[in-house]
């Protein structure tokens, strides 16, 4: 009997899974510019009082089905913020192995995922980790494993997203309704170190312009390890407007020349 696999066969019924991961790598925050931070990020979102750079390069076993694993790098960077008092980050780079798990967060969730090499390292305690775009090593991050730290092994935690369908006919605007999502990542962590000697390096990109968003100071880097589990939710509609000048992280553009902070203080 033939089969046509562009149709759904049978599935579980039941309700949305959370993704059942194992992890080890570097979560890191780091002080930027106010006002970089401030252009970062989109309404409704608002900065903390000390706004950071949060991100985590992390290699990631995903547990699809219990026979099932597949093994990717993956980077994860946000601005803290909040959404109506609750604290989270707004996501605006992510990056990371095969086109399935790009496509599948990017239609899903509105993860801004891009494909990407990723490059892991260790040489005894010290740990080096890379993302390459383009034939560029636009990101690395490096420390040394040190102590275990008094922090929490299990905890819960919140990235905002967007996500929206590109307009056919009217360039910078959207078709249907815009939404703004929140991943919904909880963490069961079974070690949780310092580092030390942490260094961020962001180099040029057209492609992928984290050197706008300066490393000014590293004020935490932990090696981690253990289990996370992810998942996610739609918040509210909003216009299209709040997100239309961000959308341009999603895409490789080598022609645009951004917006000079400037003309956003003056405005």
């Amino acid at each position: 009997m033939s089969r046509l696999r562009y149709r759904q066969g049978p599935t579980p019924s039941g309700g949305p899974e959370m993704l059942r991961n194992s992890v080890y790598g570097i979560r890191a925050t780091y002080n930027t510019d106010r006002e970089v931070i401030a252009a970062l990020l989109p309404k409704p979102l608002e900065p903390v009082e000390d706004p950071e750079i949060w991100l985590q390069m992390m290699h990631v076993t995903m547990h699809v089905s219990e026979t099932q694993a597949i093994e990717i790098g993956a980077l994860t960077m946000a601005a803290t913020c909040t959404y109506e008092g609750a604290p989270g980050g707004y996501c605006f780079h992510m990056a990371m192995e095969g086109e399935s798990i790009v496509t599948s967060g990017r239609e899903r969730f509105g993860e801004p995922k891009k494909i990407a090499q990723t490059h892991f390292e260790r040489n005894g305690d010290t740990l080096r980790a890379s993302c390459t775009r383009h034939g560029i090593p636009y990101f690395e991050i490096e420390g040394t494993i040190g102590d275990k730290v008094d922090a929490p092994l299990k905890f819960d935690e919140h990235l905002f997203c967007y996500k929206a369908l590109m307009a056919i006919e009217t360039p910078g605007e959207f078709d249907g309704d815009v939404y703004l999502t929140r991943l919904n990542w909880e963490r069961n962590y079974s070690d949780r170190r310092d580092m030390t000697g942490g260094k961020i390096t962001l180099r040029e990109s057209p492609f992928d312009p984290l050197a706008d968003i300066p490393v000014r100071a590293i004020t935490s880097m932990n090696y981690v390890e253990g289990g996370t589990r992810t998942g996610g939710q739609i918040l509210r509609t909003v216009p299209g407007e709040w997100i239309a000048e961000h959308w341009i992280g999603r895409f490789d553009n080598p022609t645009n020349v951004g917006l000079e902070l400037k003309q956003l203080q003056d405005a």
